[in-house]
């Protein structure tokens, strides 16, 4: 089994330039916990999840922990350390995204994916076909193979 056989789509992805609360809002209303961001031509350049979004910087960190996503997204006030941070820096994806991407391919075997996802620490990756993003695996989907039978790891 591979990739192709597991892997979600269509996926949601962003551009660089999108604006964080954007980021924050798209995530909530799709039920996601993070989103490649590609450029013009659909080539993954980065990923920002959820940890991307509440880690700006230390300082900022401890003063949005709690309920920090819908905060963020609806609009309500924001700590001052927070504030101070999206002032003081482009607010769009580019400026949190993670980088390098790592993706894997769609004939990629389910063995690969998880060595990948535990050899890199990361919680998803997004499949790429011909340099495009045509879906996304989380270690989730690998646990739902695994749970059905359907495969070993």
């Amino acid at each position: 089994m591979n990739a192709r056989n597991i892997m979600s789509k269509p996926v949601v992805s962003v551009h660089p330039d999108t604006p964080l609360r954007e980021l924050a809002r798209l995530m909530l209303n799709k039920g996601i916990t993070a989103v490649p961001v590609v450029d013009d031509n659909g080539a993954p350049i980065g990923i920002v999840s959820e940890g991307d979004l509440i880690r700006p910087e230390r300082a900022a960190r401890e003063a949005w922990r709690q309920s920090w996503l819908e905060v963020f997204a609806e609009g309500e006030s924001l700590a001052p350390e927070l504030l101070d941070w999206l002032h003081s820096q482009s607010h769009s994806a580019r400026a949190i995204m993670s980088v390098p991407v790592i993706t894997v391919s769609e004939e990629t075997e389910l063995a690969e994916i998880a060595r990948v996802l535990v050899a890199h620490r990361i919680k998803r990756v997004p499949v790429v076909r011909d340099g495009r993003v045509t879906g996304i695996i989380a270690r989730s989907d690998l646990l739902r193979v695994m749970a059905a039978n359907k495969a070993d790891l």
